[in-house]
């Protein structure tokens, strides 16, 4: 129970810090700047020029729907969390606002873009991190996400690109520019967050001495292992390979360990993304005595 709450805790406090750094680039870099953007907003100002509807009204009735939409699709906790970005975002937005220094940052055009792109995306990025979005155009990636799997990054990054083109129409081609920009930073950015903690490094190695290596990687590393038949191109003997999946930092000790057991042991080595199971997202156990 104290671990769930701890939990809830967390999220919850990644969620304000979120749409803190949010606003704090708005206010500080896109204001000031007249830079424009992607998401509900750049969509309210299309509107506004092409149909003459209210920005404040739409980007009421816009997240609104978009809330229920989570909501039905992500489930209860996924609304409650998004619930606080409603609420609190605008809060302290005009919190800032009123802060007349923070829009004395800068008057340079291409400096706000790459420090807003930056914030915009980190905050975003920690935000999904905790269960929840900033709302309005965030919540359909993460909807098309879960239904067919498609990256958050590469779907927001789409629908931010394509209101941004549209706002040709009453915008000069050179806010257009850097509002392609602008999105295009923190869309890298947000991929980088996402990802940010959940790669490992996966290591295959192919040795005669497979058994002593799979026996350190087991006792001196404290990892799980797979042993993978396979049979050599050249002289067509049987073998076995050691799979392990180990953290960035323990890259360096366990090739360390390798080579004292086997110098000429062959090891491949990739970067994956995330892993999920047992020692990794499922706490581990022992099992006495060893197999």
């Amino acid at each position: 129970m104290f671990k769930r709450n701890t939990s809830i805790l967390k999220n919850i406090l990644l969620i304000l810090l979120g749409n803190t750094i949010y606003a704090l680039a708005v206010t500080m870099f896109i204001i000031p700047n007249g830079l424009i953007t992607g998401g509900t907003t750049g969509l309210a100002l299309l509107f506004y020029h092409q149909a003459n509807l209210p920005i404040t009204a739409f980007v009421s009735v816009f997240n609104i729907s978009m809330f229920i939409l989570g909501a039905i699709f992500l489930g209860r906790s996924f609304a409650l969390t998004t619930l606080i970005s409603t609420f609190y975002y605008p809060f302290i937005l005009g919190i800032f606002q009123k802060a007349s220094f923070l829009g004395d940052m800068t008057s340079d055009h291409l400096l706000s873009t790459i420090y807003a792109g930056i914030m915009i995306g980190f905050s975003i990025g920690i935000v999904i991190k905790a269960g929840a979005s900033t709302g309005g155009m965030d919540i359909p990636p993460l909807i098309l996400n879960k239904k067919f799997g498609f990256s958050v990054s590469v779907v927001m990054y789409g629908l931010d690109f394509t209101i941004l083109l549209s706002q040709m129409l009453f915008a000069n081609k050179e806010q257009v520019l850097y509002g392609i920009l602008l999105v295009f930073i923190y869309t890298v950015v947000l991929d980088k967050v996402l990802l940010l903690g959940q790669s490992k490094t996966q290591v295959k190695i192919v040795s005669e001495k497979y058994q002593e290596i799979n026996q350190m990687i087991i006792q001196r590393l404290d990892r799980g292992s797979t042993l993978i038949h396979a049979e050599t191109g050249y002289c067509h003997k049987d073998n076995l390979v050691v799979l392990t999946v180990i953290s960035n930092r323990e890259l360096s000790k366990l090739n360390n360990l390798v080579l004292s057991i086997d110098p000429k042991a062959f090891m491949i080595i990739n970067r994956v993304n995330e892993v999920k199971g047992r020692g990794f997202t499922i706490e581990k156990y022992y099992i006495y005595p060893l197999c």
